[in-house]
């Protein structure tokens, strides 16, 4: 149990946890592929939280932009810390990268955007697309 780097064998759980989230969900999910996620541990990190067998939840932050790429926890796993636990090894990856500041967007209104302003985001803007834009201080 706890958190260690995504490996290759563990696209397919991060992909069934991306496709099952109740909230920002991808209104095609061909966005996001199993490949692209394969490439992105390739080029940078994702932070997976392994229990009961299985990863349950990853965060990934971007090193290329300084954007949090992912941030998800399997339903059954809500609620217990795990998603701030990972957001933090996403926001040391950005740090550990040069960014002074991580940015993240989310749909408006929704869990997501709670708890990214309760653990110390800012609301910087409304894209075009109405979501909301995001960023914290590393």
């Amino acid at each position: 149990m706890g958190i260690r780097r995504a490996i290759q064998s563990d696209v397919a759980r991060i992909m069934e946890i991306r496709h099952s989230v109740r909230e920002n969900r991808l209104s095609n999910p061909n966005l996001v592929t199993a490949d692209d996620c394969a490439e992105f541990i390739e080029r940078s990190e994702i932070w997976v939280w392994e229990e009961a067998g299985a990863v349950q939840a990853f965060a990934a932050g971007d090193v290329h932009d300084g954007w949090i790429w992912a941030l998800f926890v399997a339903r059954e796993f809500e609620g217990r810390g795990i998603g701030r636990a990972l957001l933090s090894m996403a926001c040391e990856t950005l740090r550990s990268a040069g960014y002074t500041v991580a940015n993240v967007s989310t749909a408006a209104g929704t869990r997501a955007e709670r708890f990214y302003t309760e653990n110390g985001w800012t609301l910087v803007n409304k894209n075009g697309r109405g979501e909301v834009l995001l960023n914290k201080p590393l």
